[in-house]
């Protein structure tokens, strides 16, 4: 799997009074930015966007956004920690969790690109349970590139900056940055390929691109020494859509060992704040979310909730927050945060991830509980199953969740991903909110039933059958959450 950085959304932006003739591009480009972010506050400025055509005139200037951030200082080289978004975390998870349901399922998964250990993201992705990809080392691909432009300077889709000299003063040359124009359009009308933008036209591929694409290039052939055959999915938010079929198309004109390569793409849909804290990043949205946990804990437990044991406990209940958060919507569909002050979360949300870790722990308290007993010699060791009588389940909540739950939970996991050998064009649909709304809907008719039924009863012998099938219907539900939490990277939790 992988994603990569980028946008090319465009915003158009008019100036009054026009820009002097001594103007640059990069001033114009700090400018620019300025405005978009909220900074401009010029007086005699006015900056706003241009959506009509025809009201563009030569003073209006229009750039998409990924060209921009190579103009200043902020936009070069790797995406940093500040400037991954609420969107850009929804995709990682996405990928993550995918991963790992089709790991469960007995398939090779490697995620892509690594990261190299102990920087930022890779630590914040940790704080997460993000199983990424990691090195200590990172892997020198200067070989593969030096290839790769061989190739691109030799395709007929393939027009070289030594061509790009101009030949009157007017005439706009390339960026020294670019390598390569590769007229993309072009390629896809030969090669008769359907389902990408019908925008796409021209690729300006930078080393960077390159880079990339020798880096997916490397993971497959890693991949082909367990299979021959290798999908490919590119697990990105609906603003690098584009970017990343110019990365997909540049990569099948390389045709570096694509013949036994499948790509597709699974896009997620915008995620948008509502609030005061519309603003906030990926790393200021976790920090917020587990302010809140820590509150709630803290009013429920009080004291209490103090040292590493509780500090992991909220570490871990804010994670599984927001996983169900940006997870239980279908992956294409916006997704609407409130982030106000007033929305607390806490575990009688019943539609919180905090809900569901609050009911697992539950069933550990529950079988702790069991075993203390059984040390203090209030109730015999549990039995063989094979000597219980499920008989004495009478109750229709137990019945409830033998067959809505354990008994359908393997097919359930199966659907998550039952999509992907059907799917027909470039575009992937898969069920990655299926999870989610399995455990959130299982919690509900767990904590009904727990809050009617004394599953640990009396310590009497003719009542330890009954108790005895009761633990039993919880020991297989137990493991239907973990299992479950286990495709999220969500932990158990042992107590709350």
């Amino acid at each position: 799997m992988e994603r990569a950085g980028g946008t090319d959304d465009q915003a158009a932006a008019a100036s009054s009074p026009p820009p002097p003739p001594q103007f640059s591009l990069a001033g114009c480009a700090a400018a620019l930015e300025a405005a978009l972010s909220g900074r401009c506050c010029t007086p005699g400025r006015i900056w706003f966007k241009e959506s009509s055509e025809r009201n563009l005139r030569a003073r209006d200037w229009i750039a998409p956004r990924g060209a921009l951030s190579k103009l200043y200082q902020r936009g070069q080289g790797s995406r940093g920690l500040e400037l991954l978004t609420v969107s850009h975390l929804r995709a990682i998870l996405l990928a993550d969790h995918l991963a790992e349901a089709l790991r469960q399922q007995g398939c090779v998964v490697r995620a892509t690109p690594n990261l190299p250990q102990n920087t930022a993201i890779w630590n914040f992705l940790k704080l997460l349970r993000v199983n990424w990809a990691s090195t200590l080392q990172t892997t020198s691909s200067d070989g593969r590139v030096s290839y790769f432009k061989k190739i691109l300077s030799e395709s007929i889709y393939t027009q070289l900056r030594k061509s790009e000299a101009p030949t009157d003063p007017g005439h706009n040359a390339l960026p020294k940055d670019v390598l390569f124009k590769v007229h993309l359009r072009q390629f896809v009308k030969e090669k008769e390929l359907g389902g990408y933008d019908t925008n796409l036209d021209v690729a300006l591929v930078q080393e960077e691109a390159l880079r990339q694409i020798a880096e997916l290039q490397r993971t497959i052939l890693q991949s082909q020494a367990d299979s021959e055959q290798c999908l490919v999915i590119h697990v990105v938010g609906c603003e690098e859509e584009f970017q990343q079929q110019k990365i997909d198309l540049l990569w099948q004109i390389l045709n570096a060992g694509m013949d036994q390569v499948t790509q597709r793409h699974l896009v997620c849909g915008p995620v948008r704040i509502a609030g005061e804290n519309s603003h906030l990043n990926a790393v200021q949205y976790f920090q917020f979310r587990r302010s809140q946990m820590q509150e709630a804990s803290v009013m429920k437990y009080g004291s209490l909730v103090q040292g590493d044991s509780w500090a992991e406990i909220i570490s871990s209940m804010t994670s599984a927050t927001i996983r169900f958060e940006l997870l239980a919507t279908a992956h294409r569909s916006p997704l609407n945060l409130d982030l106000t002050e007033a929305v607390n979360i806490s575990t009688k949300g019943t539609r919180s991830g905090a809900f569901v870790m609050y009911n697992c722990a539950r069933l550990a308290t529950l079988f702790d509980r069991f075993n203390k007993s059984v040390q203090q010699g209030l109730y015999p060791k549990f039995p063989e199953t094979s000597q219980l009588n499920f008989s004495a389940l009478q109750e229709e909540g137990e019945w409830l969740l033998l067959y809505n739950y354990i008994i359908p939970f393997r097919d359930v996991l199966c659907q998550t991903t039952q999509s992907l050998s059907s799917a027909k064009g470039i575009h992937l649909t898969v069920n990655t909110e299926t999870v989610c709304k399995f455990l959130v809907n299982l919690g509900m008719d767990f904590s009904s039933y727990y809050n009617r039924v004394h599953i640990l009863g009396e310590p009497l012998e003719h009542l330890f059958n009954q108790m005895f099938a009761r633990l039993q219907l919880m020991k297989a539900l137990r493991e239907v959450f973990h299992t479950a939490l286990a495709t999220l990277h969500i932990p158990p939790p042992s107590q709350l």
